[in-house]
């Protein structure tokens, strides 16, 4: 039988589109996928000639700089949307209203009213949605996942998150340090993934947090020359909360963009009654799990290999043992999407996922003004 072709247009050519792009040109080589994928368009606000460059690179066949147009076309099934924050409402909008798919990174909006806008948008329109969370596709956080599934760490009783990445604090300025084209900083960027993994791996919901926002480099320079203006930094560099979820457990998050020598450092830890789970994405391929209903004298954490044959995503194309890396997440990310698609269900994590981090991170915003604990 003749499979199905799913068209992809991506919006966005730099660092997501780089990912998102790697990700439509390798999921159907390194995996059996029920549809096959065609890179028909890519789209970005950049000359022709750097436009076609980056198209030829990774494949796609044709070029616009003009979105509205793009999502427009008879010949799109799926709009990925890798651009910057404050444009994920009407591209994501206006994508769905056109029937098409839509993967769109994180955090889904610039604010709750747009994600709640855009969540609605594909529900009315009834295509599948997908909110680019990548490291659920890491197959450590999926195994840890399971064993919290399969009630071997107990009741859960704290989560403590932290992701920190080593910003030059000289650099100059780019769109991430405006609000009004980010939405925010550490916060939105990094702590979006937190919250969402939590979620992920525990099954649990924030439902109330007390905040502490930080901005410690309040101007940069405007560019590269030498005696550049200067211009305001308006989002934060550090965002920290301690929470309640639904489930009773407690949580301690911290997102920062200055932590001398984490270049990536997202990790999750989890505690329970009857265990603990531990992943750090620096030594991504590994999961650290202490099962406490063992012996004195053999409890402790137990270093898992996650990509051996038998854990969630692990065996794939490679034989076992053979780690992943970053680019390999988007990778299963896009085979899942568009298995979802082909088979006509709903994918996870989907919009419906962006709003309820997005909520969370709209309690942040409202409990460092008002200096008091809130309800998400």
């Amino acid at each position: 039988m003749t499979k199905k072709t799913i068209r992809v247009g991506l919006i966005g050519h730099q660092f997501m589109g780089v990912a998102h792009s790697n990700a439509y040109r390798n999921a159907g080589i390194w995996y059996d996928l029920p549809a096959n994928i065609e890179m028909v368009c890519l789209c970005a606000k950049d000359t022709e000639e750097n436009l076609r460059k980056f198209a030829d690179k990774f494949g796609w066949k044709e070029i616009e700089t003009d979105w509205r147009k793009l999502v427009a076309r008879d010949d799109i099934d799926l709009i990925s949307v890798a651009s910057p924050g404050f444009l994920h409402r009407d591209m994501a909008i206006a994508a769905a209203e056109h029937g098409k798919h839509v993967l769109c990174e994180k955090p889904l909006a610039n604010d709750l009213a747009s994600a709640e806008a855009m969540w609605e948008a594909a529900k009315k329109n009834n295509v599948i949605s997908a909110c680019g969370f990548s490291y659920r596709f890491t197959p450590a956080t999926a195994l840890a996942k399971r064993l919290v599934d399969e009630g071997r760490i107990g009741e859960i009783y704290h989560v403590h998150a932290r992701y920190a990445q080593d910003w030059d604090e000289k650099g100059p300025m780019v769109w991430r340090f405006k609000k009004e084209l980010a939405g925010s900083g550490a916060l939105g960027d990094l702590g979006s993934h937190s919250i969402d993994l939590s979620r992920f791996i525990t099954g649990g919901e924030i439902v109330s947090l007390v905040a502490q926002l930080k901005t410690f480099v309040k101007k940069r320079p405007v560019s590269n020359e030498p005696d550049a203006e200067m211009g305001d930094v308006t989002v934060d560099d550090v965002a920290q909360f301690i929470c309640e979820f639904d489930n009773g457990a407690t949580g301690n998050f911290e997102a920062t963009r200055f932590a001398g020598g984490r270049k990536n450092h997202n990790c999750i830890e989890i505690n329970g009654s009857k265990g603990s789970v531990y992943w750090d994405f620096e030594d991504q391929n590994y999961l650290l799990f202490c099962d406490k209903t063992e012996s004195k004298e053999t409890q402790g954490f137990v270093k898992i290999n996650a990509t051996d044959d038998g854990h969630p995503y692990g065996g794939g194309p490679w034989p076992q043992g053979h780690g992943i890396g970053y680019a390999d997440t988007f990778v299963l990310e896009v085979a899942n999407l568009v298995r979802a698609i082909a088979e006509g269900r709903p994918h996870v994590p989907s919009f419906e996922d962006g709003v309820k981090v997005q909520r969370v991170l709209d309690a942040i915003d409202r409990s460092f003004a008002e200096r008091k604990w809130v309800n998400v």
